[in-house]
């Protein structure tokens, strides 16, 4: 059984709220329908509630499949905002959060705050900006969290990892650049979403050009100081390093290179790369050469989970994603 078949399975046997903010799209209705009709999700679409049942109908969709919340209801929204107001460490006031909620994608991160849905999934409409100013000023971070970022997971052909073939890497779509406090969010953040969604025990690499003060110099400090800040923050986590890649995932490389003991060197399930240009080339090496199925990205340091879809994402994708996101919801 594959990584996505176990994740498809998780579930089916606890389905989730999602809410879609992005309900008339064609690509997320479909993708909310067939997601819902086959038992993995109950899809929960945002909007102008008599536009999205003419849309649906239109479309040869059972409307039954969806619970469908009309954002004109005032007596719905005013109890939503009655209750978001009186959560502690909003920041959004009364008034300010009126006038938001005429925004489903506002509206929906609402009702994900206080609990009426599990998850919220948009991105085909609304730009990467867009969903994490929404979901920082609705949702907020994680405590002890100043960073959002993501995570993906790699599947690669031949690879014999700590966890087969899969390894989960990060952040190699969002933080472009991250200071050491930055990268150490990052590390955290990756090693919660990563037991959250496949119950793995976190053994999370921090990687530069250097195992353990082999090399020098200003990328290598960071990545030090990086490590010194997330093993304070959460010294119940697995992070380690400084690691070059092959002394993170090779347990013959770690032997030689890491003379002293650690439960990541060599059989790391995470890796945390130093800034965006590794990440990126890194990703697209092991897609390119290693013939990997990469899934993701998936937004991490969020109170709640928040998911930012590819614009270009065809259906089968957007499916595949909703799914990760309702199990990633199931196990925080």
């Amino acid at each position: 059984m594959g990584v996505l078949d176990e994740i498809y399975q998780k579930a089916k046997g606890n389905p989730r709220k999602v809410a879609f903010p992005e309900a008339m799209n064609e690509k997320m209705m479909q993708a909310a329908y067939e997601t819902g009709r086959e038992g993995y999700i109950i899809p929960v679409l945002v909007g102008n509630g008599g536009e999205i049942r003419e849309a649906a109908r239109e479309r040869g969709y059972e409307e039954s499949v969806f619970e469908i919340v009309d954002i004109g209801e005032e007596d719905h929204k005013k109890k939503l905002i009655e209750k978001y107001v009186a959560l502690p460490q909003t920041i959004l006031k009364e008034k300010a959060l009126n006038r938001r909620m005429q925004n489903p994608l506002y509206y929906a991160m609402v009702m994900q705050a206080v609990e009426e849905v599990d998850v919220t999934f948009a991105g085909i409409d609304n730009t990467t900006g867009d969903v994490l100013l929404a979901g920082q000023m609705i949702i907020g971070l994680k405590e002890g969290i100043s960073t959002v970022s993501s995570i993906g997971l790699c599947d690669i052909p031949g690879f014999a990892g700590s966890e087969g073939t899969l390894l989960a890497v990060g952040d190699s779509a969002v933080c472009t650049n991250p200071d050491a406090k930055q990268l150490a969010d990052i590390a955290i953040s990756a090693c919660d979403t990563v037991k959250a969604l496949l119950d793995w025990e976190p053994r999370c690499a921090m990687v530069s050009y250097s195992t353990l003060g082999s090399g020098q110099g200003e990328l290598i400090d960071k990545v030090v100081q990086a490590l010194e800040i997330a093993k304070k923050q959460r010294p119940d986590l697995a992070i380690d390093g400084e690691f070059q890649f092959d002394a993170a995932v090779s347990p013959a490389v770690a032997e030689k290179k890491v003379k002293r003991e650690s439960k990541v060197a060599g059989k790391a399930n995470i890796i945390i790369w130093p800034d965006l240009n590794v990440g990126n080339v890194g990703v697209k090496l092991i897609q390119q050469f290693g013939h990997a199925d990469a899934y993701g990205p998936m937004m991490q340091g969020f109170n709640k989970v928040v998911c930012d879809c590819s614009r270009g994402a065809p259906v089968s994708e957007i499916k595949g994603n909703i799914v990760i996101s309702a199990v990633r919801a199931s196990g925080e």
